[in-house]
């Protein structure tokens, strides 16, 4: 009997499987190899002149460090500049960047918790301002008492699964702030 194919064991077929036992074996495989099977076949050009006047791009300046994935070497001749990162939520990313592969599942939980950071980092930013975050008006809370909002949850809505949680997880976090806040008034009261 012979091993099943899977890409799934720690061994590799050695040697690897001829591309004419693959043909007979998986229908469809290796449909494009020959140029002229392709779907842009005539109209593709290989080694078409493309005009470009460099063999490497010029590299756009790095005035202040990216964060990159440690599985590229550098970072590519142009990059975003818009967004830089700041604060708790900078250090986070950083780190989840420096320290972990994109393959793995704590880069990516550590950018969730980043975001989630510098959410809260620009609550509390707002609160320095004149214009702080309306947490009423911004959740679209309102909504749900207008224009049949409220009423459609026992509907066809299609986020009716969810529904039940959303008032903790949007209201959630204000009351837990609030709450915080309460007892650090309180704290520093106590302390006189």
């Amino acid at each position: 009997m012979t091993e099943p194919a899977t890409p799934y064991r720690a061994r590799k077929n050695t040697p690897p499987e001829s591309r004419d036992a693959l043909r007979a074996r998986i229908p469809g495989w290796g449909v494009d190899l020959d140029p002229k099977d392709r779907p842009s076949f005539p109209r593709e050009q290989p080694g078409i002149e493309t005009g470009a006047h460099w063999d490497f791009p010029d590299r756009q300046p790095e005035a202040q460090p990216r964060e990159r994935s440690i599985e590229h070497a550098m970072l590519p001749p142009v990059f975003g500049t818009s967004a830089p990162l700041k604060g708790a939520s900078g250090a986070i990313r950083r780190y989840a960047y420096r320290r972990y592969s994109e393959g793995r599942a704590a880069h990516w939980l550590l950018l969730i918790g980043a975001d989630r950071v510098d959410a809260w980092e620009s609550h509390l930013k707002s609160l320095a301002t004149l214009r702080p975050d309306n947490p009423v008006t911004e959740t679209g809370i309102g909504s749900e008492f207008s224009g049949n909002g409220f009423k459609s949850r026992a509907g066809k809505r299609v986020d009716v699964n969810h529904s039940w949680m959303d008032p903790a997880i949007v209201a959630g976090p204000w009351v837990l702030a609030g709450l915080g806040a309460v007892a650090v008034v309180r704290a520093l009261r106590g302390s006189r």
